[in-house]
């Protein structure tokens, strides 16, 4: 009695508490992986070794499997399974030519070639990467609709005549791999220029 009470009391608590789960993928979520992405005829993709090295940086005890392909047609689609966190998340992917249209009846480079990337994909449902999956090109912690570029353009907005200078050629520098948000922080210090009757 005694041995079932303890094995029940164990399957109750959660391997990894559901609040440390949504954190770290929360953490993950922010990565910026612009200088790992590989494009190809205009989609892109994480590169899955990066991916990986990521993945087992943030959590050494990580694991991934591929399942069974499946058949559709004569075309495949491969599936990999990562556990991480004490969650497993399973991603698909068709096998794909340099098109991205499947391949009917692929060998085995083509199928090598979608387990790879259905790797990077399935590591992305932890967190890293998600976004390019979304179509976007910056995590949102670097968007402009984020909290924290907003309040960086606030400090612009409410700066003095004698600190807007160096506000806004700070944060301006910090953003220097994004031609779009440096034009909002233009934007935003010409108006305050004016505000202030800079010229």
């Amino acid at each position: 009695m005694d041995s079932f009470r303890s094995v029940r009391d164990v399957l109750r608590v959660p391997a990894v508490p559901v609040r440390e789960v949504t954190m770290k993928f929360s953490e993950l979520n922010k990565i910026n992986v612009k200088d790992k992405i590989e494009k190809k005829n205009g989609l892109s993709y994480l590169s899955w070794a990066w991916a990986v090295e990521q993945l087992l940086l943030n959590d050494p005890s990580a694991t991934w499997e591929y399942k069974p392909h499946q058949m559709w047609g004569d075309t495949v689609m491969v599936f990999c399974s990562v556990k991480a966190f004490g969650v497993e998340r399973t991603a698909q992917l068709p096998v794909m030519d340099y098109k991205n249209k499947a391949i009917a009846n692929p060998d085995s480079f083509a199928v090598n070639t979608a387990m790879q990337r259905c790797l990077a994909k399935a590591i992305a449902l932890h967190g890293i990467g998600l976004y390019i999956y979304a179509g976007e090109d910056l995590p949102s912690s670097e968007s402009s609709e984020s909290p924290e570029f907003t309040d960086k353009l606030m400090l612009i907005a409410e700066a003095t005549k004698e600190t807007l200078k160096d506000v806004y050629e700070a944060i301006y520098s910090e953003y220097k791999d994004y031609p779009s948000l440096q034009k909002e922080i233009i934007k935003v210090k010409d108006q305050r220029k004016t505000a202030l009757g800079i010229k």
